[in-house]
């Protein structure tokens, strides 16, 4: 399918949404070429960030994720936006934030409506931009949906009875459910050294030759966890559940995610998800979407599923993604990682309140408060994969939400 045209009155709003000044470093971006595109080898150069990381379609195959003929409007809320937060024992603003983050994006919506917009690096309301592990949280959507439908028969089912090609490796003997925790306990390390197992498993999803996914995949067999009981992040855990939920539905993810989800939600714009060279969309990584329809997917994350009146995805999927139980301490904030918590394929914010968030390397955030329906995006390009700068977005994200309160 063939990438649509934005409308003019998108561009207009663009225009609107505040004055253009400077990014952060950008000539060490690329603005002297025009914030040239890498290719496979240096895409994640930071010269090559901005534009890898807004045309990743032409680095890889990719399927597109279609949208409906209409959107749902995203109105225009009126007043400034004066937040301001603490960092680094600073008070800063908003325009602080943007002056000194490589941000490419960052969109604030409340009730679905549009309550701070802005672009940096010339990018634009019509760039496509690279999720990174923010796609992990769309598969586990999909997986709901699969469950819906009847094509998934229980997530305590092993991968292996959806993907026979698994069967005899430890991945297939792993229930859904720990798939979905990243508590398979299968040893894997994912540490962004390029030496790390999930540099071996980068290699096969964009090669096109030697090993492939499913080889690698096949490849963990050293459990020293059992199923269930110890968190470890690992994009190959996701990966297992491409393959599932390929076979499950018998159909193309992007056209599974375009039926279920983009056309329900009103996306204004095509999506496009990259493809390995069989054909299977990289579920750990690698959906691209513009600003605001990744705006309009965390809308419908904080209203538990429902969109415009109606229930998209089961209400009680999305709160099982979003939550941990008390009995599953090792999910816990602050003891799967430093700062968050792990649902399904979802970090979980710390606090007594529901709160959670979509993260992918090198910046790229989606955090959503369901009670207050309040939502923001970040997309960046800071150039290592993972820095003290989710400190600041964190920060960011808590003024935002306690200024909702007022």
């Amino acid at each position: 399918m063939v990438r649509r045209a934005m409308p003019a009155m998108l561009a207009a709003l663009v225009a609107l949404n505040g004055a253009v000044v400077a990014a952060p470093q950008e000539d060490l971006y690329g603005k002297p070429e025009g914030y040239p595109v890498g290719s496979r080898a240096t895409a994640f150069l930071q010269r090559y960030l901005v534009g890898t990381f807004s045309n990743t379609e032409k680095l890889a195959p990719f399927h597109v994720v279609a949208a409906p003929p209409d959107a749902s409007p995203l109105l225009r809320a009126g007043g400034g936006f004066d937040v301001t937060y603490e960092h680094d024992g600073r008070r800063k603003t908003v325009e602080d934030y943007l002056a000194t983050n490589p941000v490419t994006g960052l969109l604030v919506l409340r009730d679905a409506r549009n309550v701070f917009e802005r672009y940096q690096y010339d990018r634009t309301a019509s760039h496509r931009f690279y999720s990174a592990s923010m796609a992990k949280t769309v598969t586990a959507v999909l997986v709901g949906m699969a469950l819906h439908d009847g094509k998934i028969r229980s997530i305590d089912d092993a991968a292996e009875v959806y993907v026979p090609d698994l069967r005899g490796c430890a991945y297939g003997a792993t229930p859904l459910r720990a798939l979905l925790q990243m508590s398979s306990g299968i040893r894997y390390v994912e540490r962004y050294d390029g030496a790390d197992d999930q540099a071996r498993l980068w290699r096969a999803m964009f090669a096109e030759a030697g090993p492939t996914v499913m080889d690698v995949l096949k490849s963990f067999n050293d459990r020293p966890w059992a199923p269930g009981t110890h968190f470890n992040y690992a994009g190959s855990e996701t990966m297992v559940l491409g393959l599932v939920l390929r076979a499950a539905t018998g159909r193309p993810l992007a056209d599974y995610l375009s039926e279920k989800v983009w056309q329900p939600m009103g996306a204004e714009a095509d999506a496009s998800w990259l493809v390995d060279r069989s054909g299977q969309e990289l579920t750990s990584c690698c959906l691209n979407v513009t600003l605001r329809d990744y705006g309009r997917f965390a809308l419908l994350m904080a209203n538990d599923g429902r969109v415009n009146g109606k229930q998209v995805v089961p209400a009680d999927w999305i709160r099982d993604m979003t939550t941990v139980p008390d009995d599953q301490a090792y999910r816990k904030p602050y003891v799967a990682s430093p700062s968050f918590g792990y649902g399904y394929q979802t970090w979980v914010l710390p606090g007594t309140e529901r709160q959670f968030a979509l993260l992918g390397v090198h910046g790229q955030a989606i955090y959503v408060h369901p009670r207050l329906k309040l939502a923001m995006v970040n997309t960046a390009v800071r150039p290592r994969p993972v820095d003290r700068g989710i400190l600041e977005t964190s920060a960011l994200w808590r003024a935002i939400v306690a200024a909702a309160e007022k």
